[in-house]
């Protein structure tokens, strides 16, 4: 659903949000406001209808670290007559190739419907220095609201103590207003946690959430603070300021890194937190710079914590920050990615999704969160064809501050995080690495883009530099052979470095990189980015596809024709279709993009057949075997394999395919237009398929070698002559 906002002002004429940034990007002055006046209408709420994550996302404002709050109908400030939902947020102002959380206020998106997206945006609820005579401005870190004891609302926030001796200035103050919008003022007249209180510690005190527990005058209340692995826990007075016993370290809580959560559900208490426990069989991240959703329970809010597991993985943003509440008998969670146009890892914005509960484990667990708009591929047409290849490296695994799929992910950030990028450098760094990118078909590829990044001079030895060479190799009749034809292998570190090559076909590719030295020691090598260019075919033919009534899932290939005659089946996406489009027989027009095809969409006709209608039909179906793997020298495979069954019938319908891996007991399907048999195991497998139509004719089995026959290695073989190189 598309996104509309307005803002609400002179009389509630609605103007559109963008403006002043359109205007500001022609070139055009605004003339400006006196400071008082700018400071009221920076505050002024704002009117806006979204539907989609993230809630606020034009770029107009960055929100992050949201901390939600029901407001109930005729609490304090509430006289709406229904529940309202306050998201508290830090507003990150950083510009877009500034690495620093610039955060000087914060805000609050407020709703009462999530679903019906009628939200107020209130930007600039509370400054730092504005509240607290003691801070500092900026470092608006991540705070929470709550309802106290005496129905009045206190903010938690990290702020930078002015006159701390500490190494590290964060102290956490508690601010004090009858509404939920303010105006505050400070409630304790200086930090409650700092490095000196309550008790003196050299933890980074920031990220506080805080539990109003029980009822009447036996309510208590409970905080938890911390980051860097280290959380805090302690009770407060009634007063909601006043520590009433001391402070504990927590525990249990695996991967635990910072942004905890406190809430309880039915008498059952969870401990949402940011984990990273980073590592290649880590269920949070396989990057220390990201950070995953993990939680915890426990009998009371004083722990103790039992690990329960994951429910959001990593976000676009390096970090990521968990808000949990119940609206109306739903369950919510919110947090921040970096999805709003010009978004990046300071440039956060906030979403929200359901939280969805399974009651019959005890006690219960949340489910893993659906997060919402679903990712789809960008099908924008393009030469590249690297984002749908598998990716290998030669540093598996990987050091843990980069990220293998930053390679093909089509995303280049205007200042990288490591996470950006993929990387090798680990201090003791070896003279040559190498990234290999494989197809399950072949692609025709003549060129490549390819952004290397550094932080240290190529001769140095040391740090990441660019390579001294590289060159680009294809796989071709069982061996690595360098691409013909190509005009040079340039290593600057200003934007993408281009290369042209002779095409080639081929299922795989690799950039061979030798590392920069100082005659002793080499420097680390890292890429934020690597595409592989197709070459352009003289022209497609989409041809004819066939489906069956209700079945929604198109043929995915289309014939192209290239450059001196070569012709080659190319990976096609297709628009979806709908039950509706496909209800009963008969002809429609769809559109897709075709894998590496840069001059636009193509067009295709889809046959919609009966499947019931099988008369006069006698001719038996085809049946076809495709290995896909990392292929190797002499017929076997360096990699795991798994053997596509494809079966085709004269009338367009589907068949069914019964498949069998050496002497194993034959697996048969539904009808469907192919299947994938997973080949395990080292050495020679057979796989034999035969396929049956509607009408119940077979096919002969498929089971000659050159077809049937998936041969693998369990591991690749050393190599004697270049990486991955079969010896």
């Amino acid at each position: 659903m598309r996104q509309t906002r307005t803002r609400q002002i002179d009389g509630g004429r609605p103007v559109a949000a963008g403006i002043l940034a359109a205007v500001l990007a022609t070139g055009f002055t605004v003339p400006a406001a006196p400071a008082a006046q700018a400071a009221e209408q920076a505050a002024d709420p704002v009117s806006f209808t979204s539907t989609e994550n993230p809630i606020l996302a034009d770029g107009s404002y960055y929100s992050a670290d949201p901390a939600p709050l029901v407001v109930p109908a005729g609490a304090p400030g509430n006289d709406t007559g229904a529940d309202q939902l306050y998201v508290y947020t830090g507003h990150d102002e950083a510009g877009p190739t500034r690495n620093d959380f610039i955060m000087n206020e914060w805000g609050a998106l407020v709703t009462a419907d999530v679903d019906a997206g009628q939200w107020t945006h209130h930007p600039s609820l509370m400054r730092p220095e504005d509240v607290f005579s003691w801070a500092t401005p900026g470092r608006a870190y991540a705070g929470e609201v709550q309802q106290g004891v005496g129905g009045r609302y206190y903010w938690y926030v990290p702020v930078h103590e002015a006159a701390s001796p500490a190494g590290d200035k964060f102290g956490i103050g508690v601010a004090v207003s009858d509404s939920p919008t303010g105006p505050w003022t400070d409630h304790a007249g200086g930090p409650i946690v700092s490095q000196r209180l309550p008790t003196p510690n050299t933890i980074h005190n920031i990220d506080p959430t805080v539990l109003v527990d029980g009822t009447g005058d036996a309510r208590r209340v409970h905080m938890y603070w911390g980051s860097f692995g280290n959380l805090r826990q302690v009770e407060l007075a009634q007063d909601m300021k006043t520590p009433v016993d001391g402070v504990r370290t927590v525990t249990g809580l695996t991967g635990f890194f910072e942004a905890p959560w406190l809430f309880e559900r039915n008498g059952t208490y969870y401990l949402a937190y940011a984990g990273n426990n980073a590592g290649p069989t880590s269920q949070c991240t396989p990057a220390n710079y990201h950070a995953c959703i993990a939680y915890a329970t426990a009998p009371s809010a004083e722990g103790p914590w039992t690990y329960r597991g994951t429910v959001l993985p990593p976000v676009s943003s390096t970090t990521s920050h968990p808000g949990i509440v119940e609206l109306n008998g739903e369950w919510w969670i919110a947090y921040h990615t970096a999805d709003a146009e010009g978004g990046n890892h300071f440039r956060r914005s906030v979403a929200i999704d359901r939280v969805e509960w399974d009651d019959t484990q005890s006690p219960p667990r949340m489910l893993p969160v659906t997060t919402t708009p679903v990712r789809e591929p960008d099908r924008t047409p393009r030469a590249n064809v690297a984002q749908e290849a598998r990716v290998t490296v030669s540093n598996d695994p990987v050091p843990t501050q980069y990220w293998v799929k930053a390679l093909n992910d089509e995303l280049v950030r205007p200042n990288p995080l490591p996470p950006d990028m993929w990387g090798t450098w680990t201090g003791n760094n070896p003279p040559q690495q190498w990234v290999q990118y494989t197809w399950d078909q072949p692609v025709r590829v003549s060129g490549s883009q390819i952004k290397f990044w550094n932080d240290q001079p190529q001769g140095s030895g040391v740090g990441v530099a660019a390579p001294t060479s590289w060159r680009i190799q294809y796989w071709d009749d069982g061996a690595w052979a360098d691409v013909p034809g190509a005009d040079g292998y340039p290593t600057g570190t200003s934007g993408f470095q281009p290369t042209s090559f002779d095409p080639v076909t081929t299922t795989q590719v690799r950039a061979v990189f030798d590392a920069s030295t100082n005659g002793s020691t080499y420097s680390g090598i890292a890429v934020e980015e690597w595409k592989v260019l197709a070459e352009q075919p003289e022209s497609v033919t989409p041809g004819r596809m066939t489906v069956e009534v209700g079945e929604t899932e198109l043929p995915g290939t289309v014939a192209a024709t290239y450059p001196g005659g070569h012709t080659l089946q190319v990976p096609a996406y297709w628009d979806a279709l709908t039950p509706e489009d496909v209800a009963q027989p008969g002809e429609l027009t769809v559109q897709g993009s075709m894998l590496g095809y840069a001059a636009g969409r193509v067009t295709g006709t889809v046959t919609v057949v009966d499947p019931a209608d099988t008369s006069g039909d006698e001719t038996p179906p085809e049946v076809a075997i495709t290995p896909i793997g990392s292929a190797g020298t002499g017929g076997w495979f360096r990699s795991a394999v798994r053997a596509r069954v494809s079966g085709t019938d004269d009338g367009g319908g589907r068949v069914v395919l019964t498949t069998s891996v050496d002497d194993a007991e034959p697996v048969v399907t539904d009808p469907v237009r192919y299947t994938d048999v997973e080949v395990t195991g080292d050495g020679e497998h057979t796989v034999r398929a035969t396929a049956a139509d509607r009408a119940g004719n077979s096919s002969t089995e498929a089971s000659s070698m050159s077809a049937s026959t998936a041969r693998r290695r369990a591991a690749p073989p050393r190599s004697t002559s270049g990486p991955g190189r079969s010896r």
